[in-house]
């Protein structure tokens, strides 16, 4: 199957008359490579079957991303009973042997093996049967909250009500998560997009190299030339701290160590203020 050709955990899922919710965690491939795989492949799938041609989604997926703790319950729970809420089952028992949502197959009704129900029970408990009636527990106590925008990316919220407890969240609506674990992934987002608009590195390396004088195919070789060390320190001093590329990818790229990489940034940087005359355009090179 597709889930296990790459890596692709998943959690919860309902599938519904027009769309679907699925809880996934990628390991090998990105969300954006698994679905485009997943989409295209039914779309194929169903307009061969049905002897049409087209396309069959009307819009792109939405997605948010999710903290693991205590996000990811809320999560599986709201999405298996979107089928009761929807109408489509009368009431819990009916959910139960649903075949058409994630919650059967951790009731132990329906088998999926591509779906982790392990993963999920064992939150509730060590041992099966035990962990199964107090799941069902949790789903029965969300019937009462209805829809809940928060849960779906459907709305700013800067407080969401989990479990009785006021848990802060920060204000961004494609992530789901307490507001220390929202900043991180904005603030990743942000380093991404910078590196995304900003100088990459190969043509860093190629430009510091000319500034400096040097042939830029020697940059990735372990050597003690003393013009070519101060190249490679001006260039993870240049990658690291002023544009924001990883330690790793540039330690790659330079032939040393990830440590080698912190040293040579900071040696860069005394390079720069200590001899004006020499380096201190350098840093117009990254503009």
């Amino acid at each position: 199957t597709l889930l296990a050709q790459t890596g692709t955990e998943c959690l919860a899922w309902s599938l519904m008359s027009n769309h679907a919710h699925l809880l996934l965690r990628p390991a090998k491939i990105t969300l954006g490579h698994f679905m485009r795989r997943l989409l295209t492949g039914h779309a194929v799938s169903f307009n061969l079957r049905h002897h049409r041609s087209g396309h069959l989604f009307q819009n792109r997926y939405k997605s948010i991303i999710c903290e693991e703790d205590p996000y990811l319950l809320e999560l599986v729970r709201y999405i298996h009973l979107n089928p009761l809420r929807a109408g489509l089952v009368n009431d819990l028992a009916e959910l139960d042997v649903y075949p058409w949502s994630g919650h059967a197959v951790l009731m132990g009704r329906r088998e999926m093996a591509e779906q982790n129900a392990t993963k999920v029970l064992a939150y509730f408990g060590k041992q099966t049967r035990a962990a199964r009636e107090k799941y069902r527990s949790f789903v029965a106590d969300g019937i009462s909250m209805g829809k809940r925008d928060e849960l779906v990316g459907g709305g700013l919220k800067r407080a969401l009500k989990l479990t009785g407890d006021e848990v802060v969240t920060a204000y961004d609506d494609r992530i789901l998560g307490g507001a220390d674990f929202v900043e991180e992934l904005r603030q990743e987002k942000e380093i991404a997009a910078r590196l995304g608009t900003l100088l990459p590195l190969p043509e860093l390396m190629k430009r510091v190299a000319n500034f400096a004088g040097v042939d830029a195919k020697g940059l990735s070789q372990r050597g003690r030339n003393p013009l070519l060390v101060d190249t490679k320190s001006i260039i993870c001093f240049l990658a690291a701290r002023k544009i924001g590329h990883s330690g790793e990818v540039i330690a790659k790229a330079l032939g040393i160590t990830r440590s080698g990489v912190c040293r040579s940034a900071s040696r860069g940087a005394v390079m720069i203020a200590g001899n004006p005359d020499k380096w201190g355009k350098v840093e117009e090179l990254i503009n």
